[in-house]
């Protein structure tokens, strides 16, 4: 029997048009992911859009709108294998338009890699990216320091551009000195997989030894069974089947379990994972799975999965930790955005805000203050004007983190600190 690799789910990072799509296909591709076959065909179907620089992106930007925008929309998930781990690649969206897509891919990653283009340099969603990965618990993260082609491959230029990232990364991550940062070319694929002769002054590991560097995620297979769904399909000759990434807990075919809020209860008959059937599924893997007594329609992204004897936590209202990203004027209680927390998006409304707290030192600032701005901490009371699903950062710690959105931007990431849980 094949020996079976630690699974690491990998996120990719960073600003539109850094290259995070061409990385990523360009890492599938080096480690045997695709084949020549594959990236013939992919290069005869842009050619007729009058793209030719976007190959290895295609291997991920699969849809027409995609294609033609040259923009990643939606998260894809893909899979390559290293000498040590089995990685499925999340592709996130840095478009502005679609950054909730990339919340949901932050809540879902084991690690992260940061694209940043050398030549631009820091831009807002880099840092917006890197404080989202924080706040939903990504530990480790790599920096690749892409399009250095365009610096030609300048020792000089790499550290400058290395230094302002560093700063960047350090106002969410203390390690960020010793993390790795990485030059690459991923179009002409220097730095990758082999050492790049271009850049023989850089020391340090290719992004793919950097990989297989990442330490082992941690499992929480002894806390409750937590999956959050991320959509629901109806398949002839096997019925409904819920996909979504196992966060906590363990899943057995035979397991009695509930979907939160929809109140729906069910057993699941099997569960698969790359179309290949799991006697289990743990922490970390993306999995589909039948159930037998619901529809399709009873149940819906956002649902979180639990065991009926340890469900899932429906809330009236939580307690959270926030920090305040981007607000054109001042917040206070009343106000009503939008809050993405795992793959549930719910509007909710800010009850009250009882302290201020200084972010350096998390101390409190002031209690009960009239409104908040950009730049502050708080503890606030949030109220979810639907049914919502969360649980508290230190009981399951995975479902704890949140976004707040409105007009177009991140507002604000939190974790939650506290509950009051609906009763039945």
């Amino acid at each position: 029997m094949a020996e079976v690799k630690p699974h690491m789910n990998l996120i990719f990072i960073g600003h539109v048009d850094s290259g995070k799509s061409t990385t990523v296909g360009r890492l599938l591709y080096e480690t045997g992911s695709f084949s020549e076959q594959d990236k013939a065909k992919i290069q005869k179907d842009i050619e007729t859009l009058g793209k030719v620089d976007f190959e290895f992106a295609y291997f991920l930007d699969t849809s027409g709108e995609e294609r033609k925008k040259g923009v990643t929309i939606d998260l894809s998930h893909e899979k390559f294998v290293t000498d040590k781990y089995e990685f499925t690649i999340i592709d996130a969206p840095g478009h502005v338009d679609f950054i909730k897509n990339m919340i949901t891919g932050a809540s879902e990653a084991d690690a992260a890699v940061l694209v940043v283009d050398a030549k631009e340099g820091v831009m807002q969603q880099t840092r917006e990216h890197v404080y989202l990965a924080r706040v939903f618990g990504v530990k480790n993260l790599i920096i690749a320091l892409n399009k250095m082609d365009l610096l030609n491959y300048d020792e000089a230029k790499y550290k400058d551009v290395k230094d302002s990232v560093m700063k960047a990364v350090k106002a969410s991550y203390q390690n960020a000195e010793s993390l790795n940062y990485i030059p690459i070319s991923s179009k002409n694929g220097e730095n990758l997989k082999l050492k790049s002769e271009k850049m023989a002054w850089y020391t340090g590991p290719t992004l793919l030894e950097a990989l297989n560097n990442l330490p082992l995620p941690d499992r929480p297979t002894q806390l409750p069974l937590r999956i959050p769904i991320e959509d629901v399909y109806s398949i002839q000759g096997v019925g409904t089947v819920p996909v979504g990434k196992v966060v906590s807990g363990v899943m057995k075919p035979g397991d009695k379990i509930i979907f939160e809020p929809s109140h729906v209860t069910a057993e699941v008959k099997s569960v698969q994972m790359h179309y290949q059937n799991l006697d289990q599924a743990q922490p970390g893997d993306n999995i589909g799975f039948n159930v037998r007594g619901v529809e399709k329609e009873q149940v819906k992204r956002g649902d979180i999965v639990g065991l009926v004897s340890a469900p899932p936590t429906v809330v009236t209202e939580f307690t959270a930790q926030i920090i305040v990203l981007n607000h054109p004027t001042a917040i206070s209680a009343g106000y009503s955005p939008v809050l993405h927390a795992h793959t549930a998006q719910v509007p909710v409304k800010f009850k009250q805000i009882l302290k201020r707290l200084d972010p350096k030192t998390g101390q409190t600032a002031e209690e009960n203050p009239a409104t908040i701005k950009q730049g502050d901490a708080a503890i606030v009371v949030l109220e979810p004007l639907k049914p919502l699903s969360i649980e508290k950062s230190d009981v399951i710690p995975q479902l704890a983190g949140f976004a707040i959105r409105d007009m177009g931007l991140t507002i604000a990431a939190g974790r939650c600190i506290d509950l009051v849980a609906k009763k039945d």
